[in-house]
């Protein structure tokens, strides 16, 4: 009996062992993702000069993009992900990052999800940024560099053993990995008189409804929907919901409601338009 016992005791200590040796790779696998630094795709950067033109480009685009969402209504950062086992996550002060950075690292922070510092960000949409043109990139910075400085640097990102399982597991990936799957699937091109409209739902659309438009999941049980049921909305329709978020069956929307009040209330109705005419044309081609 004793000699049972005594290898039932090594067994269980084998599997503790084993816990904290695969708690060991896991923690520093993911260590090494985390402060690897990012080797930037060359492209032309953007150059802010300020000129009255990329002002009023950037600072409409701040807003139709939702910067304030996670950098606060004045860009002076916040904490807006804590979930210790996942991730503790703070958006920097845009406002002091811009007096600090080159252009050319807000440049590949906006479009390529490489930090000022070198390191991917987790948190950034710049699977959809990246299509942003080198003029609403300059803009973009212009604004920002335009902006007084304010509030306190951000504290650094914390990431938990469920987060770091995630990223050696794969199953969260970090920006500039998101920005090489959605560069691998291109919005299908419908000429001329669609692109204005393309070009806005590839910078903005895709972050939520996916590289191709069907729809994903944002989190557990809430998925996105597939933009082709835009095909069925007339632009009133579509411009109603566009401003307030309220579909014509009147079901709440979540999500959309928020960034519609948010970030498309500030869309031109031309912009609409534009977004409505190339996702019915989508959906109309749709097989």
């Amino acid at each position: 009996m004793r000699r049972v016992l005594r290898w039932a005791g090594y067994s269980v200590g084998g599997l503790v062992v084993l816990a904290v040796l695969a708690f060991a790779f896991v923690w520093f696998a993911a260590e090494s993702t985390l402060n690897a630094t990012v080797t930037p795709r060359a492209q032309r950067l953007a150059t802010a000069t300020a000129t009255p033109a990329q002002l009023a480009t950037g600072r409409h685009l701040l807003r139709v993009l939702g910067c304030q969402g996670c950098h606060g209504e004045k860009l002076e950062g916040r904490n807006f992900f804590d979930d210790p086992k996942l991730a503790t996550l703070y958006a920097p002060n845009l406002t002091l990052l811009a007096a600090e950075a080159t252009d050319a690292q807000l440049d590949r922070a906006i479009r390529q999800g490489a930090g000022v510092d070198g390191r991917a960000l987790l948190i950034m949409p710049s699977e959809s940024y990246q299509f942003l043109t080198d003029e609403e990139t300059s803009g973009l910075i212009a604004a920002l560099r335009a902006m007084p400085k304010a509030g306190q640097q951000q504290p650094d990102r914390s990431v938990g053993p469920i987060g770091r399982i995630g990223l050696v597991t794969g199953k969260f990936h970090t920006v500039p990995q998101l920005v090489g799957e959605y560069r691998a699937t291109p919005l299908p091109d419908f000429g001329a008189r669609f692109a204005a409209g393309r070009h806005f739902v590839e910078i903005k659309c895709n972050e939520c409804h996916g590289a191709d438009l069907k729809g994903q999941e944002l989190e557990p049980s809430v998925v996105s929907s597939d933009l082709a049921i835009v095909g069925a909305y007339d632009l009133d329709q579509f411009k109603t919901l566009m401003r307030t978020g309220v579909p014509p069956s009147k079901k709440k929307l979540g999500l959309m409601a928020e960034v519609s009040i948010g970030d498309f209330a500030h869309l031109t109705d031309q912009e609409i338009a534009d977004i409505h005419a190339y996702l019915a044309e989508r959906a109309r081609r749709a097989p």
